[in-house]
């Protein structure tokens, strides 16, 4: 989802790279994580297994880079069944009705060497508000066990406020603010990385 594209393109913005690069996500190596404050008590940890995202850049051109990612809402795990069965309803994600969560970047600015901020469109359960990401360059370079592969790593953080997307249940004794972090690797040939 998310990954690939928000990951590549602080790669991108922040590293020089080849004007057309194709990377490609790294499933074994992503995660999409979340928490959620429950009852002040706890935070309670989820992530989603499904996802996918796909990055248009040029080094030359950064603001033209372009994001969009796509997570299965269904595939959502709080490691506990019967309250991920309660988070698919309506009270929740309603994922009978709106099956993916969307983001499209709407613009991309560099903060530091390694560092980027990506804003753009979520759609959420049917409703489209802008939401930013915050994204780190962990490491640009050659994977030690085949030279001939190039590996980006990235960690991006942010939250997002499922009460602007229409999901109000149980706000704000369950947290509304979710803070999101995920965690990314994108390979690509290392002759991709000058």
């Amino acid at each position: 989802m998310l990954i690939r594209s928000l990951a590549l393109t602080t790669a991108l913005v922040s590293a020089p790279l080849a004007a057309q690069a194709d990377w490609t996500l790294d499933p074994s190596h992503t995660s999409i994580m979340f928490s959620v404050n429950h009852l002040g008590f706890s935070d309670t940890i989820g992530f989603f297994e499904s996802f996918d995202g796909d990055v248009t850049f040029d080094a030359n051109n950064i603001p033209a880079t372009e994001v969009s990612f796509t997570i299965d809402a269904a595939s959502i795990n709080t490691l506990w069944e019967a309250r991920d069965a309660h988070i698919r309803n309506a009270d929740f994600l309603d994922v009978e009705n709106h099956p993916a969560i969307t983001f499209v970047s709407t613009s991309v600015e560099q903060t530091s060497d390694t560092t980027a901020i990506i804003t753009g469109d979520m759609t959420l359960r049917g409703v489209t508000q802008e939401v930013t990401f915050d994204a780190s360059l962990n490491q640009l370079a050659p994977n030690p066990f085949n030279p001939t592969q190039g590996v980006a790593g990235f960690t991006i953080t942010g939250e997002v406020d499922r009460t602007a997307f229409g999901i109000d249940f149980g706000a704000p004794v369950i947290g509304a603010i979710i803070p999101v972090t995920i965690n990314t690797e994108l390979n690509a040939p290392a002759a991709l990385i000058n």
